[in-house]
């Protein structure tokens, strides 16, 4: 028989895994940011390896209206920031029923690839979504190490 500590061990270390990320806002103007997920990312900073791909999850509530979505990802170094190419850009075709409407909240779904040949540094991810006005429905900052 597994004993009850173990047991107990098991449930807090899963939910421990689901916890919410700490974040950063830098910037949502049109949005308001409930919650962030980088998965998997036990702990902070999120080691991120090499040739993996990792699951972002943002819901947020968005204050406008508008017909469309686009992400910008960058890698921020001394304050410079670096683009950060990811698969698919549109908001719409990332979990946001488009068009979004004021009031609603929204789970934008994406993933973050981190190339093989990044090299193993310590930075800043800086993950916006801004409206078809140009304006930041939402953006946040995580601190991460790229690792082998």
């Amino acid at each position: 028989m597994v004993p009850p500590s173990f047991v107990l061990l098991l449930a807090l270390a899963a939910a421990a895994l689901a916890e919410p990320l700490r974040f950063v806002d830098c910037g949502s103007k049109d949005g308001s940011i409930q919650e962030v997920n980088v998965s998997p990312c036990p702990t902070q900073p999120c080691q991120l390896v090499k040739g993996t791909s990792y699951s972002i999850n943002v819901t947020f509530s968005s204050k406008i209206e508008s017909q469309g979505s686009k992400a910008k990802v960058y890698g921020e170094m001394l304050h410079v920031d670096i683009p950060f190419p990811i698969p698919e850009p549109d908001g719409c075709k990332s979990g946001i029923q488009c068009p979004i409407q004021k009031g609603h909240s929204y789970s934008y779904l994406n993933k973050l690839p981190v190339k093989s040949e990044y090299p193993s540094i310590k930075l800043i991810v800086k993950w916006e979504l801004v409206d078809d006005q140009d304006q930041m429905l939402f953006c946040w900052k995580i601190p991460v190490q790229i690792t082998s």
